[in-house]
């Protein structure tokens, strides 16, 4: 269904490092990275979707919308834990401490934050316990 996402940055350095971090963590694996355009992508197990992060192709400043955010599945539970801890460590501000969120589905246990940029990001596992 999702073929890409595409988020932009303003320091591409600062976020490729930030979110080459977090994609190891989350098992993720760096499709490409071009410095000169720049733009870097991870995927999961098949070839999509992408993730890409890469400043504006207009040339403008990136701006981070509000109403948007990126979801990326975790394994488990540990898993979000650690990567909200990872996150907030490399510099990403909470927007929802690692919790149940059963407003959503009994088993929704997501955690929130916002990445150097301002763009909304989740890690969410959907299992049970």
């Amino acid at each position: 269904m999702i073929s890409h996402i595409c988020i932009g940055t303003n320091d591409f350095l600062v976020s490729f490092r930030f979110y080459a971090s977090l994609m190891k963590l989350l098992g993720l694996k760096l499709k490409f990275c071009d410095d000169s355009k720049p733009w870097a992508a991870w995927h999961g197990q098949d070839d999509r979707p992408l993730f890409i992060l890469g400043t504006a192709y207009n040339g403008d400043p990136h701006s981070a919308g509000n109403g948007q955010m990126v979801a990326f599945n975790a394994n488990n539970r540990a898993m979000v834990d650690q990567a909200y801890q990872q996150a907030i460590g490399d510099g990403a501000k909470c927007q929802g401490r690692p919790g149940l969120r059963p407003h959503y589905h009994p088993n929704y246990y997501g955690a929130y934050f916002t990445d150097p940029d301002g763009n909304k990001i989740c890690v969410v596992c959907h299992s049970a316990e």
